[in-house]
């Protein structure tokens, strides 16, 4: 098997796992398998936004439908509106579309049934600031956290001090009579308190009906991964969510794992502290790298790893696809500088897909022919 050969099946399984947890996908089988009331309005906020809103407007439509989701996220012609923001930096547009959402949930009349969308990304899409609390602070909150090496709950911890519509601060507005949430789940856990920031949480009070439903994870995406991988006639070795840690250890974990040949497949989110000015690249990509040193020179090993969402930190690539030839003496100063991208791409290593219509974390990939 060729790396090319490689390749191509790494792409094929990668993209079987991300279809199978599509917004529009996994919001149209909730629906079907286990159907909630008609609502009176509906509201999608995250990188999935318009994938999910979609198939909800078209069962329940025509219903007062808004989505909002990151920049270049949106699609022509849906019969609903689209607002774009700015993601992962909030920006004023982060600030005018959290007034939004906070005025269409105040503004649902008692008796009301609300349809809220979730998905990873709302954190910075959406903000409406605590009294005294400027753009300048969101925004310098969140570019110390996304250089800190936190993890993704311990980052939304500290967004939802300076926020009035995280933690569960958006639905406590809500005065209507039921709240349904369905979300696309892009934290371990899978828990509604640290997707989105809490923007989906909603706390208990009298008359109100609320359920919530995790509608697609990363465990649904390797699942997927691993039966494509068998139809195509491959061992799975491996399946973990065990993707939680600092790249180089992350790196050290799949390098000790990677045995005979095979697929593996590892989920979940690590994390990348990164230095002043850093370069161009995000978590996957620097991930990737460090796999590219582990496989070099080995004629037999490809590995992808991306993020699902087809977006990795502030680039328009999903993560790298690399094998024994991709590593080369230039790569170490690319590390340090947190400028994985740059080399990737100078490699032909960059993997670029565009919008998912899902954020369900990363997944990686290792093929041993």
């Amino acid at each position: 098997m060729t790396p090319d050969d490689r390749a191509r099946l790494l792409q094929q399984i990668w993209w079987a796992g991300v279809e199978a947890v599509r917004g529009d996908t996994a919001v149209a089988h909730a629906l079907d398998h286990d159907p909630i009331p008609r609502p009176d309005l509906i509201l999608a906020v995250g990188k999935a936004a318009v994938a999910m809103a979609k198939p909800a407007f078209a069962r329940f439509g025509p219903v007062r439908t808004l989505a909002i989701t990151k920049q270049d996220h949106g699609e022509p012609g849906l019969g609903f509106e689209v607002l774009e923001a700015s993601h992962p930096v909030p920006d004023a547009s982060s600030l005018a579309a959290g007034a939004r959402l906070l005025a269409e949930v105040q503004a649902a009349p008692p008796g009301s049934h609300l349809l809220l969308l979730v998905s990873g990304g709302a954190s910075a899409l959406v903000e409406a600031p605590r009294p005294g609390v400027g753009l300048d602070d969101i925004m310098g909150l969140n570019r110390a956290l996304l250089a800190s090496g936190k993890d993704i709950a311990a980052m939304n911890a500290e967004r939802t001090k300076l926020s009035q519509i995280k933690g569960g601060g958006l639905l406590g507005h809500f005065r209507g009579a039921r709240v349904t949430v369905l979300a696309v789940s892009d934290t371990r856990g899978d828990l509604i308190e640290t997707i989105g920031s809490g923007i989906g949480l909603c706390h208990p009070r009298d008359g109100l009906a609320q359920e919530c439903r995790i509608v697609a994870s990363n465990t649904v995406a390797r699942a997927a991964a691993a039966a494509k991988a068998e139809a195509l006639g491959l061992t799975v070795r491996l399946n973990a969510e065990t993707l939680y840690d600092d790249v180089a250890a992350s790196a050290e974990l799949m390098a000790s794992e990677l045995g005979g040949p095979g697929l593996y497949v590892w989920g979940g989110e690590p994390t990348v502290i990164l230095p002043p000015n850093p370069g161009l690249g995000g978590r996957n990509q620097a991930l990737a790298l460090r796999m590219a040193q582990v496989i070099q020179g080995a004629p037999d090993v490809s590995v992808l790893v991306a993020g699902t969402d087809g977006s990795d930190g502030p680039t328009t690539a999903a993560g790298g696809l690399v094998d024994g030839t991709t590593w080369t003496e230039a790569a170490p100063a690319a590390l340090s500088a947190a400028d994985s991208g740059t080399f990737l791409d100078q490699r032909g290593a960059l993997f670029v897909t565009g919008p998912t219509g899902t954020n369900v974390m990363d997944l990686a990939l290792a093929l041993r022919a």
